[in-house]
């Protein structure tokens, strides 16, 4: 509770912090009853990662009473790769409480959930969200489905959407005021996601130049400078040093092949298949043919009509929600068109690329049902410039006031 109260008061202004604080910590204990009445009671056959992640949290609490404490990579522990950062934050909840701890996790997972919100409330208003539209956001974010089970037990997609979003919302700051600090912090925030969900960091490298190298404005030695240290330090942290070209192009590039190639593959497609939500098309084997069935399965489904498990009919109560976003994200994207394109570039340059990328993958409604919750996120800030309008508010995007308030 503590650390919840210090979270949002220190992330939102007082007044909005008092109306933000009851919402936010009903979402919390919200997560921590699903957490006992749901994903550990058996009531829905749903899931499976989050036992798999417990398991590696545990592996490294036995790694670290024989080497001492330290950040336990996929070099040591090659099940690690690409989820090394929530399983090392699990390990350290499970040593501080002497054993395996699912509700002490998902605490801090549904703290990392609360944070998002806080986040998701400053980037709409940065977008010249009315203060009224961007609590209401925060409000529909705290308590959306897929976002509430997901981060109500030990997954890393809470930690994934919030490195996401954040790192975003550093992208536009930046793209409006350059700032050496929030560089920095973003380049922090690049190698956590490198060390939650991998391939996102490149999903995000375009609408981050972007941000840093600006569209409208001249290209600044400062931008330049920013822009080379920020790509020399995620090279050296995430290929190493092994080899000056070797490991910058057999690093991360490689990664992100790799990972691509085994979400693509025949057998991962068909074993992500298996179940009630499984999914397939005539494709011919070619992962980027029959594109357009894919997009609509990625972005719509599961459908009012589909058939399945217990998880994807109740599925269908956040599909709903997802539509109304989407209907009114299109009509936002419309007025920030008008308004500030270069902020609209960014924010299309990271949706449509990963939309296309997670429709060469689907197989499996219940898995893009988790997949596309960052997706979901970035929309939901369009849909805010929507309500804004219609809530009769004065917008104020180009605000050196409401930019320098939203400062990270």
């Amino acid at each position: 509770m503590p650390a919840l109260a210090v979270v949002v008061h220190a992330g939102l202004p007082g007044a909005v912090a008092r109306r933000a604080f009851p919402v936010l910590l009903l979402a919390f204990l919200a997560r921590l009853l699903v957490n006992v009445l749901v994903t550990r009671s058996g009531v829905i056959e749903y899931g499976g990662d989050n036992l798999g992640y417990e398991t590696r949290a545990l592996e490294i609490v036995a790694a670290w009473k024989t080497e001492g404490l330290h950040f336990v990579t996929g070099d040591d522990n090659p099940s690690l790769a690409g989820i090394a950062l929530p399983c090392n934050i699990f390990a350290v909840v499970i040593y501080l409480c002497g054993g395996p701890a699912p509700l002490a996790c998902t605490a801090v997972v549904a703290l990392v959930a609360c944070a998002l919100c806080v986040v998701m409330y400053r980037f709409a208003r940065q977008l010249g969200a009315t203060e009224r539209a961007a609590f209401l956001l925060l409000a529909v974010t705290a308590f959306l489905p897929s976002f509430l089970l997901h981060t109500s037990d030990m997954y890393k997609d809470g930690f994934n959407a919030f490195l996401v979003v954040a790192s975003l919302h550093l992208g536009v700051s930046i793209a409006r005021r350059f700032d050496m600090h929030r560089a920095l912090l973003l380049a922090a925030l690049l190698w956590a996601l490198w060390n939650v969900r991998p391939y996102m960091v490149f999903m995000l490298a375009m609408p981050l130049a972007i941000g840093l190298l600006g569209v409208q404005r001249g290209v600044s030695p400062r931008r330049l400078l920013a822009f080379g240290v920020l790509l020399a330090g995620a090279a050296s942290v995430f290929a190493g040093v092994a080899g000056p070209l070797q490991g910058v192009v057999g690093g991360p590039v490689e990664t992100m092949l790799h990972q691509l190639e085994i979400g693509q593959s025949d057998a991962v497609r068909e074993s992500n298949g298996d179940g009630g939500s499984g999914v397939s098309f005539d494709d011919g084997g070619n992962v980027w043919s029959a594109l357009g069935p894919k997009l609509v399965y990625t972005l719509f489904s599961p459908f009012p009509w589909s058939s399945g498990s217990l998880a994807l009919q109740l599925g269908k109560i956040d599909v709903l929600i997802w539509y109304f976003l989407l209907y009114s994200a299109v009509r936002g994207a419309r007025i920030l068109w008008r308004s500030d394109r270069r902020v609209l570039l960014i924010l299309l340059l990271f949706i449509v690329p990963a939309a296309v990328a997670y429709a060469t993958a689907v197989a499996n409604v219940g898995l893009i049902f988790r997949q596309r919750m960052p997706i979901v996120m970035v929309v939901g800030l369009l849909a805010a410039v929507l309500w804004s309008r219609n809530s009769g508010g004065e917008r104020k995007s180009n605000s050196p006031a409401l930019i320098e308030s939203n400062r990270i």
